[in-house]
């Protein structure tokens, strides 16, 4: 199989593999839940005792505040944080798999048609699943809290896009570089827990020093989690520039990845 690396090639793969891909997400969706009494259900179950239980911890615990300009209550708190955990658990997800994603599968590594280049985009698929399961438990809590969602709600997906983008690279880096050095899976969930407090998840990007903002900003996680709650909470249009931006620089950076992928796929076979 060709191992080309542009950008043609890689849509041409994805086109070409679309059904493959389907079908590995779904195995890989149903497969985590295999055994279980509930199954599938925990994927539902899962985000909302995660949102009970960081809701009580920081809002009752440590009282903490969500300022909405208007009030200032739990449940703002529970619905601000809980946007913020969708975003960062969708990119957790991921990374957090990716170096193990081809020891995992070696047994695809040694066949010569099987198109490597697509796991970490069955990666991608899983985690969207389990995010937009959250997302509906988010917009049905905003329904029952507010009466009602905003129209802007229609724009999340434009939202989520860059990071998708830039998540399914670091996807394809990371899978490559965990075939070579082991230890990279260790560190990537520890970096991936400290982004959790380096990102905007329980505070507003506001709350913070002026000084602290723009370093915070150089988080990529920072700029979504921002933009997702003002499209989902409080009804305000996306920063059309600022997404813009993300994107013309998401998409490079993602084909870098790729094309690092593609190059050190030769050995992988080597390696394992």
């Amino acid at each position: 199989m060709s191992t080309t690396s542009s950008p043609v090639a890689l849509c041409r793969s994805l086109s070409r593999h679309w059904e493959l891909i389907t079908r590995l997400t779904q195995r890989d969706v149903i497969g985590r839940y295999r055994g279980s009494i509930l199954g599938v259900v925990w994927s539902l179950v899962t985000p909302i005792l995660l949102l009970v239980v960081y809701t009580f911890v920081f809002s009752v615990v440590f009282n903490a505040r969500w300022d909405t300009g208007e009030t200032q209550s739990r449940t703002a708190f529970a619905m601000a944080l809980f946007v913020g955990l969708i975003v960062h658990g969708f990119f957790a997800e991921c990374v957090n798999r990716a170096p193990a994603l081809i020891l995992d599968n070696a047994n695809y590594v040694k066949k010569v048609v099987f198109p490597l280049e697509i796991l970490p985009v069955t990666l991608l698929g899983a985690a969207l699943f389990h995010a937009c399961i959250s997302i509906v438990v988010l917009l049905a809590g905003l329904l029952v809290v507010n009466g009602g969602l905003p129209v802007t709600v229609i724009s999340l997906p434009v939202v989520i896009l860059p990071l998708a983008i830039v998540t399914l690279g670091l996807s394809w880096l990371l899978a490559s570089i965990g075939v070579y050095f082991r230890d990279i899976n260790q560190a990537v969930g520890i970096l991936t827990m400290i982004l959790m407090f380096l990102s905007p998840i329980f505070y507003p990007l506001s709350a913070l020093p002026e000084a602290y903002q723009k370093y915070i900003l150089l988080n990529p996680l920072t700029f979504i989690i921002e933009e997702a709650r003002a499209v989902l909470i409080q009804g305000d249009w996306p920063d059309w520039r600022g997404l813009g931006l993300y994107v013309l620089v998401s998409l490079p950076a993602g084909w870098m990845c790729f094309w690092w992928f593609q190059k050190t796929r030769q050995g992988f076979s080597d390696v394992i």
